[in-house]
């Protein structure tokens, strides 16, 4: 019986270990896409402005 509990308590560990490890991947390509789309908003804003200003 503590075979069982100890290979589902390892089992879940493992689960989880991979969950976290999935949802530390989104973050890191959530973050550069987030990144890039601010580095893009910066380059398009001062040629948006210069139009303005005639």
């Amino acid at each position: 019986m503590k075979t069982n509990f100890a290979s589902s308590v390892l089992t879940a560990l493992i689960y989880a270990q991979v969950v976290l490890c999935f949802a530390g991947a989104a973050t890191v390509l959530l973050r550069d896409r987030v990144q890039l789309q601010h580095v893009a908003s910066e380059t398009e804003t001062p040629a948006a402005s210069a139009g303005v200003r005639l």
